[in-house]
């Protein structure tokens, strides 16, 4: 199958543009910077998801892969609107099997940077309006909604060993993610998956039910 994915360079994206070249599938990325992939199926578009006029022209896409986002920066622009540009572009048409939208767990509690939160908050909404209209086509649209995952836009508080452990508190399994655990949850959203649609997966070591209570022993 064609496999779109956005913001391959590195971290989660690039762990799963590599899971689906390991299992045969054609894979076109794009992002910022240079790639860092290099395999015969593999197509990279150095380009910025929010330059409209930049994005090429592409057909027969059978699943696409939302993932390109920041945090702190014009998160508006490049986690909500960029994502349903690109989905209404390359998404909602026919030969589409599956959209898979990278949120976040912060869209189901509101614990990070304000806009950060508002702009995946809307990825939900937009997911499950993408759900209805694909569905006729027998496809389906999901969020995978990560908690802490370990990449390089986290080492800041990665490296920090009083913040981590800070961290470590509000995380029962005591944990974060490694990219390729969410590309598995992502593979399987897109490819195993055939009924599952219109959802928000929350993959993030429990921390989101973590709810501190208090109470005299």
């Amino acid at each position: 199958m064609n496999i779109l994915i956005t913001g391959t360079s590195q971290g989660i994206g690039e762990a799963i543009a590599q899971i689906f070249l390991e299992e045969g599938h054609r894979v076109i990325g794009m992002d910022r910077q240079p790639p860092r992939i290099v395999h015969p199926e593999y197509v990279h578009y150095q380009l910025d998801v929010r330059d409209v006029d930049a994005l090429p022209e592409l057909s027969d896409i059978n699943i696409l892969i939302n993932n390109a986002g920041t945090q702190n920066e014009a998160d508006i622009d490049i986690n909500l609107k960029a994502l349903i540009h690109i989905t209404e572009k390359y998404g909602v048409q026919e030969q589409i099997r599956a959209i898979l939208n990278i949120g976040s767990a912060s869209a189901h509690t509101g614990s990070e940077f304000p806009e950060y939160c508002a702009s995946k908050g809307g990825v939900l909404a937009y997911t499950k309006n993408v759900a209805m209209r694909i569905a006729p086509y027998g496809a389906t649209c999901n969020s995978l909604d990560p908690g802490g995952v370990l990449t390089p836009l986290n080492a800041c508080v990665m490296n920090d060993a009083d913040l981590w452990a800070q961290i470590m508190d509000e995380t029962p399994l005591k944990k974060w993610a490694t990219p390729e655990e969410i590309a598995r949850w992502a593979y399987f959203l897109t490819v195993t998956n055939t009924f599952c649609t219109g959802q928000s997966i929350i993959v993030d070591g429990g921390e989101s039910i973590n709810h501190h209570f208090i109470w005299k022993e």
